[in-house]
């Protein structure tokens, strides 16, 4: 079985330095068109509640029947949503998070370690129910969703930000000792930004 991981394609946000976490925010025009479909796709594409996983499935697998999971969603940055670094510069929360190098809560939201045991458990779950009758499994989320799943389950070895990929890129993992070891082994990335050649 394989897994394919894909980070949903840029926002209006995107490059703007503002947390966008649990925030509802849409494809900028750029991102959506940016977004190339390949020529055949799965026929069923798991996404979270956010809008932004189910335009870029739309964009990428028309065809696909779409399901929203729960548990996948990006971290919540709770009281940090919708600011930037340069924004909160001054602002002592902030400051207190960056010294922990993000890992402890959000005011308002999350910490690291929430987050990556909510997502890895919604990951684990659906994982184990496609395996049973699937043999690929196709999941649109997010960036830190990406980290999150990677972090825990990848093999070969790395830490959280290391697996960081721009937007509309994906990893394609091999999930045939997931059952016995709980591990997926890396076999590809994709770059959905670019169009597959002739």
């Amino acid at each position: 079985m394989t897994v394919e991981l894909i980070r949903h394609g840029n926002t209006l946000w995107q490059g703007t330095g503002r947390y966008q976490g649990k925030s509802d925010v849409p494809l900028s025009a750029a991102g959506l068109a940016e977004l190339h479909p390949p020529e055949t796709g799965p026929e069923t594409v798991y996404i979270t509640r956010l809008c932004r996983t189910r335009q870029t499935a739309e964009r990428l697998f028309p065809y696909a029947t779409l399901v929203e999971t729960d548990g996948l969603e990006e971290m919540d940055f709770g009281d940090f949503e919708g600011r930037s670094a340069n924004d909160m510069a001054h602002d002592p929360a902030y400051r207190a998070w960056v010294d922990t190098m993000c890992q402890g809560p959000c005011p308002g939201g999350e910490s690291q370690a929430r987050f990556i045991r909510r997502v890895t458990e919604a990951f684990a779950r659906l994982l184990d129910v496609v395996a049973v009758k699937e043999n690929n499994l196709t999941i649109i989320a997010h960036g830190g969703t990406q980290l999150a799943v990677l972090s825990a389950f990848a093999d070969p070895k790395k830490l959280y930000f290391d697996w960081s990929v721009p937007c509309g890129h994906s990893y394609v993992l091999d999930a045939s000792h997931w059952p016995t070891e709980r591990r997926l082994t890396v076999l590809a990335q994709r770059d959905y930004t670019k169009e597959a050649a002739p």
